[in-house]
């Protein structure tokens, strides 16, 4: 049997939850519900659960000032955030998992068995979801990779360019690290768009500020700063001449 603690301050959203978690998942007891960072403090100093539900938004403060009160809290953690567009890029950002409200069974059940799973987001990962969570028109300093055994933090400006290997993408870095990470490089493209990174070709993804030059021969490439060349669709040419272009005026 696992413990529970619901963190979330609309009532209606509160029984929800625990309504869907009592229905659904009988290996969960719910042991305390909290709809402040007070009540929340005061649940958990009773009791540490197995997994910790946590809204975001609380009316007297964030689920992040709960964490902050309880630095050695051994619960998992499953976020519970609004349908919102700088909030779902903040939790990819930091490569922590959420659910999202209005939520599935199947995304509950599918957030649960991760929590059964995941070790703990370690301060930094937490601090990367805080920080572009409060400044979501900032380009965030850094992202978290999760590679096949672990989550690697690395500065959005190291990052030279991301190539697509099937269903995975290979990050190169400044110091000529490489990176590979299970996730499909559209899924990168998508996250990294607004931030001088540009899609040049169905295979790869560029950090604009690492470009030295754009080659016309050979059917159009690009010569990057460390020496390397990048091919770029027929397709993205005009766009990536456009967009070179309006960097150097």
């Amino acid at each position: 049997m696992l413990t529970a603690i619901i963190v979330e301050d609309m009532p209606d959203a509160l029984q929800l939850l625990k309504s869907d978690l009592e229905t659904n998942h009988p290996e969960i007891k719910i042991i305390d519900t909290a709809r402040s960072v007070v009540e929340a403090a005061k649940a958990l100093r009773t009791n540490e659960p197995d997994i910790l539900f946590l809204d975001i938004m609380l009316g007297d403060g964030t689920g992040f000032d709960v964490l902050e009160i309880f630095p050695e809290l051994k619960s998992k953690i499953i976020f519970v955030t609004a349908s919102d567009e700088y909030a779902i890029r903040a939790f990819k950002f930091a490569a922590i998992d959420y659910v999202l409200k209005p939520y599935s069974n199947e995304e509950l059940a599918q957030a649960v068995e991760k929590a059964k799973q995941q070790i703990q987001p370690n301060k930094e990962r937490l601090d990367i979801l805080k920080d572009t969570l409060s400044a979501p028109e900032q380009k965030p300093d850094k992202i978290s990779l999760h590679t096949l055994d672990k989550i690697i933090i690395v500065s959005l400006d190291d990052i030279v360019r991301c190539e697509s290997d099937s269903n995975n993408t290979i990050f190169y870095l400044q110091d000529g690290q490489k990176v590979f990470v299970t996730k499909t490089l559209k899924y990168f493209a998508d996250m990294l768009k607004n931030y001088q990174f540009l899609r040049v070709h169905q295979s790869h993804l560029i950090n604009l500020q690492c470009i030295s030059a754009f080659i016309k021969a050979d059917g159009g490439y690009l010569m990057l700063k460390n020496g390397e060349n990048v091919p770029v669709s027929v397709r993205k040419k005009v766009e990536v001449m456009e967009i070179l272009d309006s960097m150097h005026r």
